[in-house]
C-alpha cells in the first residue's frame, strides 16, 4: 500500500502539488516563448528600438512584486496575494495578446512580470506553511519537472504557433493553465494561516523595492548604451540598487556572510551562472556554430532533462538521511555545475556534443543544489517570516539572472566594438559565469551554519 502521507501527490497534497506544478509551468512556458516570439513582436508593432523593455519591463516590475508581496504575505496569508497575483498576470496576457502598440505590449509585459513574481513568492510560502520537512525537497524537485515541459517544447511550440498563427496566440494559450491551477490551489491557499506575530510596517520595504527596480532600469539601460556611454548611467544605477539590497536582503548577504545570508547568495549566483550559460549557448551555436534555433533549443534542454532526473532523487536521498546531507548536496551541485560550466565556455571548442555534455552535468549540478537550498531556507525560516524568506529565493532566481546576462551582453557588444570576433566575444562573456559558479562555491562553503541549524 503507498505511502501517502509521504508522497506530495497524496490526497493530503494532491491538489496544491498540481496547482502550484501548472502555475509554474504557465509561467516557465511564458517566459520561454517570450524569447523566441519577441523579435516577430518588435517587428509587427514598429518596436526594434524598444526591443530589451519586453524583458527590463517584466524584470523590474518581478522585483516588486516579489519583495513587496513577501512581506504581505507575513502580515495577511498568501491566499490573497496569490489571487491578485493571478489575475494580474492574467490581464497581463490578454494586453499582450490584444495589443497594437509597442508601449501596451511593455505595460502588459510589466503587468506579468509583477504577477510572475508575486505568484512565484506565494507558491514557495506555501510550501513552508503546507508541507512538512521531509517533503520539501520532494515538491521543490517537483519544480524540475514543470520546468523541462517548457524548457524542452515552449520555444519550438511558441514559434510554430507564431508561424502558423500570430505570436498573439502564444499569450492566449498560457491562460488555460493558469485558470485550472487557479482551480486546484486558490481552495488550499485559502485554507492557510501565517503564525501571528508582531506587525511590522511594509511601507518601507514598498520604497525600497521600487527604488530598486528604478536603479535596475538605469543600471540596465546604461549596460544597453554601451561601449558609447561615459558610465554615469552605470554608476547612478549602481548607487540606487545596493542600499536597497542591503536592506531588503538577508543581513550580511552581500558579504556572503555566516549561515542564511551566505545560502541566499550562493543561490542567486549559481542560478544566475546557469541562466546565463544557457543564454549565450544558444548564441553560440546559432551565431558561430551555424545550428538552427531548435536544434539549439533542445541541446540547452538537455540540462532540464538532467535536472528533473536528479531532482527528484535528491528527494529520496533527502528522506533517507533525514535532511543531514543537504549541505553535501549542495556543495556536491555545485561542483557538477563548475564542471559543466567549463566544458562549454570556451567556445572555440564548442560542439553540439560537447554542449550536450556540459548541460547534462550543468543539470545535474543544478537538480541537486537548487532544490535543496530552498529547503534548508524554509527549514530556518523564523515563526512568521514564511513570506519574506520565500521572496528572497524568488528575489535569488530573477533578479541576479537578469543583470548578469546583462552585464554578458555588454561585454559582447564592448568586445565586438573593438574588432574581436564573435567565438572571443562570447568566450569572454561565458568566463564571468565561471567566475560566478567559483564564487557560489565560496558561498556555499560559508553556508553549513544554516544546514546544521535546519
Amino acid at each position: 500500500m503507498p505511502d501517502t502521507e509521504n508522497s506530495i501527490f497524496g490526497p493530503k497534497y494532491i491538489a496544491l502539488s498540481i496547482g502550484i506544478i501548472l502555475a509554474v509551468m504557465a509561467v516557465g512556458f511564458e517566459g520561454l516563448a517570450v524569447i523566441t516570439v519577441a523579435p516577430a513582436i518588435a517587428g509587427d508593432l514598429n518596436g526594434i528600438h524598444l526591443y530589451g523593455w519586453i524583458f527590463s519591463a517584466y524584470l523590474l516590475a518581478q522585483i516588486i512584486g516579489t519583495l513587496v508581496v513577501g512581506r504581505q504575505i507575513d502580515k495577511k496569508g498568501p491566499a490573497l496575494p496569490f489571487t491578485l497575483a493571478m489575475i494580474l498576470f492574467a490581464l497581463g496576457l490578454i494586453a499582450a495578446a490584444m495589443a497594437n502598440h509597442m508601449l501596451i505590449l511593455i505595460i502588459s509585459r510589466a503587468l506579468q512580470g509583477f504577477g510572475a513574481g508575486a505568484m512565484m513568492t506565494c507558491v514557495y510560502t506555501a510550501i513552508s506553511l503546507s508541507y512538512p520537512d521531509k517533503l520539501r525537497t520532494k515538491i521543490l524537485g517537483a519544480f524540475g519537472t514543470a520546468y523541462v515541459l517548457p524548457s524542452m517544447i515552449g520555444p519550438y511550440v511558441a514559434g510554430v504557433i507564431a508561424q502558423q498563427l500570430s505570436w498573439r496566440f502564444v499569450f492566449w494559450g498560457v491562460l488555460p493553465f493558469l485558470l485550472l491551477a487557479a482551480l486546484l490551489s486558490l481552495p488550499v491557499f485559502r485554507k492557510l494561516q501565517v503564525p501571528a506575530v508582531q506587525e511590522r510596517s511594509t511601507s518601507g520595504s514598498t520604497w525600497l523595492s521600487i527604488l530598486l527596480a528604478i536603479g535596475t532600469g538605469i543600471f540596465l539601460s546604461g549596460l544597453g548604451m554601451l561601449p558609447k556611454a561615459i558610465g554615469l548611467m552605470l554608476i547612478v544605477g549602481l548607487v540606487f540598487m545596493i542600499q536597497p539590497l542591503r536592506k531588503l536582503l538577508p543581513s550580511g548577504t552581500l558579504r556572503l556572510r555566516q549561515g542564511l545570508p551566505s545560502l541566499i547568495a550562493s543561490r542567486g549566483l549559481f542560478f544566475a551562472a546557469y541562466a546565463s550559460t544557457q543564454n549565450f549557448l544558444v548564441l553560440s551555436l546559432t551565431d558561430t556554430k551555424g545550428v538552427t534555433a531548435d536544434v539549439a533549443g533542445l541541446v540547452v534542454a538537455s540540462a532540464a532533462l538532467s535536472w528533473c532526473a536528479i531532482s527528484f532523487m535528491q528527494s529520496y536521498w533527502d528522506t533517507a538521511d533525514q535532511g543531514r546531507g543537504r549541505h553535501k548536496r549542495i556543495i556536491i551541485g555545485v561542483l557538477f555545475m563548475i564542471v559543466g560550466i567549463g566544458i562549454v565556455f570556451w567556445i572555440p571548442t564548442s560542439t553540439i556534443a560537447v554542449s550536450v555534455i556540459g548541460q547534462m552535468i550543468t543539470g545535474i549540478g543544478i537538480g541537486l543544489a537548487h532544490p535543496t537550498s530552498g529547503a534548508v531556507a524554509f527549514a530556518n525560516s523564523k515563526e512568521g517570516e514564511s513570506g519574506e524568506v520565500s521572496a528572497n529565493l524568488q528575489f535569488a532566481d530573477s533578479f541576479t539572472p537578469g543583470i548578469v546576462i546583462g552585464i554578458g551582453g555588454a561585454l559582447i557588444a564592448i568586445t565586438q566594438s573593438t574588432g574581436l570576433d564573435m567565438e572571443t566575444s562570447i568566450t569572454i562573456a561565458m568566463t564571468l559565469n565561471l567566475v560566478l559558479i567559483l564564487t557560489s562555491l565560496f558561498a556555499g562553503s560559508r553556508m553549513k551554519k544554516a544546514v546544521q541549524a535546519g
